[in-house]
């Protein structure tokens, strides 16, 4: 069974391998066929590919909350 999670703009996730700054979490900045983050330590911000994403994240650390 393979479940895939809804990651949405402003979630903020543990990957499973460092930035070279040290900080493990990231904040999404843009989904799509690639994935915006940005370093929650260095404010650093990188492209990456959603293949590359998916097996890189190991938790979902907060979501952002639903304004209605």
């Amino acid at each position: 069974m393979n479940i895939r999670y809804n990651y949405k703009v402003g979630d903020i996730v543990k990957m499973k391998k460092p930035h070279p700054c040290g900080e493990y979490n990231w904040e999404i900045t843009r989904t799509g066929i690639d994935f915006g983050l940005k370093c929650l330590k260095c404010g650093r911000q990188v492209m990456i590919p959603r293949p590359k994403f998916e097996k890189g994240v190991k938790a979902v650390v907060s979501t952002r909350q639903e304004e209605n």
